[in-house]
């Protein structure tokens, strides 16, 4: 077989598995984060298309599919990395919304957010719980409209 027909061989099945691991981030994102991720990835449509496509693909098409965690557990683990890192407020309060998406409590997110006290410092930990009262406010808002 000439070596271009097996690169386009190659070719084809990368861009069918890109294609999947796109479809299955799209269908993950929808999920977990809802309005709030979809508009994410907007506001990068014009900016950088192929960074939109990375983010639906592998934190969505790769790791939020993968077995072993829950959605939950996943969402715990995300609202604790990002609340410990301390300058991602955005995508915290995005992930406080996907959160509240698949069934996390508001008191469950409180206590992953007071629990960054003890590991990333009492400002990371005040900065989460503020970010995660204006994400519980605007949410209220939402379900009262």
């Amino acid at each position: 077989m000439p070596a271009w027909t097996r690169w386009r061989r190659t070719m084809t099945q990368q861009q069918n598995d890109t294609n999947e691991r796109f479809e299955r981030g799209w269908q993950a994102l929808a999920a977990i984060d809802g309005e709030a991720g979809t508009r994410v990835i907007d506001q990068l449509a014009d900016i950088a298309p192929d960074f939109a496509r990375y983010i639906v693909e592998f934190p969505f098409g790769d790791i939020y599919t993968r077995s072993g965690l829950d959605l939950r557990q996943r969402e715990i683990a995300t609202i604790a990395a990002l609340a410990a890192l301390g300058n991602a407020t955005s995508q915290l309060k995005v992930h406080i919304e996907a959160g509240l998406n698949v069934g996390l409590s508001r008191d469950e997110i409180v206590e992953v957010l007071i629990q960054m006290a003890v590991y990333a410092g009492f400002p990371a930990a005040l900065n989460g719980l503020f970010a995660a009262k204006e994400v519980f406010a605007a949410r209220a808002l939402q379900q009262a409209a």
